[in-house]
């Protein structure tokens, strides 16, 4: 049965949801809904890491949705029913018999799905929201525009992705948008999009057993700082050649290495207060999280 309204109650919650694409792969979406939040108030999406924590990256935004009013919204892939990278960061776009799956059965709609069952609810009337994402969100986050042609996203943050698909025809998904039955069009609806590579400039471990390591990974840096900053040139590059327009951009955090709690800290306060705080203020982890 597929779920078609979202009705979160006040304070922390997780609730089920189906969405109609994969019935028999179900997920959770946990919420934080402050007291004061109405329809028509600021809603965030945040993708979590490779831990599927999605309850801890909810944890990690309750303190500035008390402080702007805002509705937290994480939806949560577990390993049982998407296990390894490529049933999350990667979006079931590969099959394990290398087939393209059809773009329907994409990942990367599912968070649309859950905002439409949301408003659905009559939870929000919002129609653009924003998206964070960190470490494997990162990666699904920056995925997700690449291979929607329309997103309820206005404005999202990618941080310290592990490695990047290249906004280029020419290589095979995920490296590239080869293969997808992409054009230039569609390269250039990604490029012109504002988003936003958020990295932690201490975010420079290369022995991370997490951090990507295939050949792929490796051509865009020894670790994910690195990676960010080739991710960028290559896309300013590749539009000044196809004469299209990067809107992208790189911003750094001083002094936070691959700690998704300390970047939450830092994305919510330079969205809703213009500033990127202290380290002192962003209370890295002494184990960063994933």
């Amino acid at each position: 049965m597929t779920t078609l309204t979202l009705d979160p109650p006040q304070g922390r919650s997780t609730l089920p949801f189906t969405d109609a694409r994969h019935p028999q792969r179900p997920l959770e979406v946990n919420f934080y809904r402050p007291a004061a939040h109405g329809p028509d108030d600021e809603v965030v999406f945040v993708q979590h890491g490779m831990l599927r924590n999605g309850d801890e990256y909810r944890d990690f935004w309750i303190e500035a949705a008390e402080k702007h009013n805002l509705l937290i919204v994480a939806p949560t892939f577990g390993n049982a029913h998407f296990p390894q990278p490529e049933s999350y960061n990667n979006g079931l776009v590969v099959g394990e018999d290398g087939a393209i799956a059809a773009q329907d059965d994409w990942l990367y709609a599912v968070p649309g799905r859950v905002l439409a069952a949301l408003r659905q609810a009559g939870v929000t009337r919002r129609d653009k929201v924003r998206l964070f994402g960190h470490s494997a969100g990162g990666q699904f986050a920056h995925r997700l525009l690449a291979t929607q042609a329309e997103t309820p996203f206005s404005v999202v943050f990618a941080a310290n992705s592990g490695w990047y698909t290249l906004p280029t025809l020419e290589r095979r998904f995920p490296e590239g948008l080869g293969g997808l039955g992409f054009g230039e069009a569609e390269l250039a609806r990604w490029l012109a999009l504002p988003m936003v590579i958020f990295a932690g400039d201490q975010d420079i471990v290369t022995g991370d057993p997490s951090l990507p390591s295939q050949a792929e990974a490796l051509a865009q840096g020894p670790m994910r700082y690195a990676r960010a900053h080739f991710m960028l040139d290559f896309a300013s590059k590749e539009a000044a050649r196809l004469g299209l327009t990067c809107n992208w951009s790189l911003l750094t955090v001083p002094g936070i290495g691959h700690d998704g709690a300390a970047m939450s800290r830092a994305a919510a306060a330079y969205w809703y207060e213009g500033r990127i705080p202290s380290v002192e203020e962003l209370k890295p982890e002494a184990m960063a999280v994933a």
